[in-house]
């Protein structure tokens, strides 16, 4: 029964969903031109992330344009000027930043803003040659939120040096470990699995579930409305920690469930790789796919590899089914349901 619901829950959101009407809240993109003498910036944001920021009734968003984006060469800050502010048909605000950089010192670049957006904001930072050719990319966020670079050595790079395959492995690492919510669905998953073949199992049908919603999703092929996919991963993780409690010990087909979940938590995977263009470079989107894929399962094997011992060795307690997968599984739930209210409304 539970399957059914799930499936025609999924179909229906399929069947009826459309591209999504602004830049994804709780992802912003900066794109930073690297020139002689000086330095373009382009900075996209959802007009819901910055709306904790003091910025005047009605909202004067220029007012906050010096924090937005800073950058420090050889240690000393750069003055941002702004250029335009701008709020296209989807509503998303693009800041168009210029900075004077002055010879050829290393550069720091950093969100002034990310600290006070909402909990667990990311922000894709590319570096651009004044060519058009990326150079770098990086997934900013509150705990990582600095960029080191050189001016010199981007002005000339060739095209065929663009983000390389480390560079997008070391941003699917990064993007897994700050996603708190997939995080916290895999725990709620593997806090229940009797020994390492059943956690293997699910680990492997998550897998590969997302990695195909991951293709599709980042080359259009589906794009559901980004609030709907962040509310149905909380959802997800409120399921899975009900689940947990009312369960008990038998879980043989949460393989399926969590084969259909991973789909869900794919599309939000995929956020990353849109807001950087890879499906626009063609069959040379494979490398950053299967490097920024690759990423997220060493990410998720990492944390696996840590909490499965801990787990498995708390199952020998008595208590442990009896006080703390109950406890634990209710903290998830209660979590899941926190997001799923704030993603939705």
């Amino acid at each position: 029964m539970r399957l059914r619901v799930f499936l025609a829950f999924l179909t229906c959101a399929f069947a009826f969903s459309r591209p999504a009407l602004a830049h994804d809240p709780g992802l912003s993109s900066a794109a930073v031109t690297l020139a002689p003498g000086e330095i373009i910036a382009v900075v996209i944001f959802n007009p819901r992330d910055l709306a904790v920021l003091p910025h005047g009734n009605p909202p004067e968003y220029s007012s906050v344009f010096p924090e937005i984006l800073q950058i420090r060469q050889s240690g000393q800050p750069i003055p941002a000027r702004l250029e335009s502010l701008t709020r296209d048909a989807q509503e998303n605000l693009t800041f168009r930043l210029h900075y004077a950089a002055a010879g050829e010192g290393p550069l720091e670049i950093a969100s002034g803003v990310i600290s006070r957006l909402p909990f667990g904001h990311r922000q894709v930072l590319t570096i651009m040659t004044a060519a058009g050719h990326t150079s770098g990319t990086t997934l900013l966020s509150a705990r990582d939120n600095q960029f080191k670079t050189a001016v010199a050595p981007l002005v000339n790079i060739p095209a065929a040096a663009r983000g390389t395959f480390l560079d997008f492995l070391l941003l699917g690492i990064r993007h897994i470990l700050t996603g708190y919510d997939h995080l916290l669905f895999l725990f709620g998953l593997l806090i229940v699995s009797r020994n390492a073949r059943s956690a293997a199992l699910l680990i492997t049908c998550f897998t590969v579930a997302h990695s195909l919603t991951l293709v599709l999703s980042t080359f259009n092929l589906i794009h559901l409305q980004n609030r709907f996919v962040e509310s149905a991963i909380a959802a997800s993780i409120v399921y899975v920690g009900i689940e947990n409690l009312f369960r008990g010990k038998n879980f043989e087909y949460r393989w399926i469930l969590t084969f259909l979940f991973g789909l869900v938590h794919g599309l939000g995977f995929a956020s990353v790789l849109r807001e950087m263009g890879v499906a626009s470079t063609g069959i040379k989107a494979a490398i950053p796919l299967i490097a920024f894929n690759s990423g997220v399962e060493v990410g998720q094997l990492s944390i696996a590899v840590i909490v499965l011992p801990l787990i498995w060795k708390a199952r020998r307690h008595v208590d442990f089914f009896g006080m703390a997968v109950p406890a634990c599984s209710m903290l998830i739930a209660l979590a899941g349901g926190y997001w799923f209210v704030e993603r939705i409304l």
